[in-house]
């Protein structure tokens, strides 16, 4: 195991100084490539290549540009295999904690939760790792209060935490009735930048692809760095409007 995770570590540092280098080499071809095309001095750092430079431009057809980044690799078996998400909590949750990862594991289909115990973080990981886990949910606490989630995409990443903000949870709403399991269409909105797409992929990805008779719809949307969470499911009341009720 010990040898796989090093051999494995290896690879992908290998790919990601490997497309390092595609992308410096893009980024001289495109500066030879601007200046042949405004008529001006070709830059004093790519003058000694600018012949070999010209040479691979000449093979650059449309629909290449760009160089292939680890991040494609990450996510290739998006919506070929269901994501395999584990849920914890920190050490020594709180009741509320507790309910609070019951009820996520609710939202993604499919989801398992563990108990966390005594165990290190590490350990958490290379077990999960061992078991197949695409993705380990780890929610933080104060007072009692859900204030944190860290999503980490195994075995490599990538690894973002967010912070929770007026968190309510089925438990606090009387009369509720049971929670559609079905696998839900996504809606994600004002993820455009390319660190907003980033996130946008980190938490997509959670989800396995749905059925198109699906009525469970779960958004995204973000505004000002700040990302609403909407769960609904819909009915439809005839063949132009749609009935949406909110799950909490």
């Amino acid at each position: 195991m010990l040898r796989r995770e090093a051999r494995l570590r290896r690879e992908y540092l290998y790919r990601k100084a490997r497309e390092e280098a595609q992308r410096s080499a893009q980024e001289r071809k495109e500066r030879l490539r601007r200046a042949l095309e405004e008529n001006r001095l070709i830059p004093t750092e790519i003058r000694r290549e600018a012949l070999a430079l010209q040479g691979s431009l000449e093979f650059d057809d449309a629909g290449g540009e760009g160089v292939t980044s680890h991040v494609d690799d990450e996510y290739r078996w998006a919506g070929v295999e269901d994501p395999k998400v584990m849920i914890t909590t920190s050490r020594d949750p709180s009741s509320r904690l507790k309910m609070f990862a019951k009820e996520l594991k609710l939202v993604f289909p499919g989801a398992q939760r563990m108990n966390r115990g005594r165990h290190e973080v590490g350990a958490l990981v290379r077990a999960c790792k061992a078991n197949g886990v695409t993705d380990l949910l780890v929610v933080h606490e104060h007072r009692g209060t859900p204030v944190g989630l860290i999503v980490s995409h195994l075995p490599f990443g990538p690894t973002a935490y967010f912070t929770l903000c007026n968190v309510v949870m089925r438990h606090d709403i009387p009369d509720l009735g049971t929670m559609s399991e079905a696998k839900p269409h996504l809606i994600t909105h004002g993820f455009s930048s390319r660190l907003g797409k980033r996130v946008s992929d980190i938490l997509r990805y959670l989800f396995p692809v749905p059925k198109d008779d699906s009525h469970r719809v779960i958004t995204f949307a973000n505004q000002d760095d700040y990302i609403s969470f909407r769960h609904h499911v819909y009915k439809k009341t005839d063949h132009r409007n749609v009935e949406l009720t909110e799950c909490t």
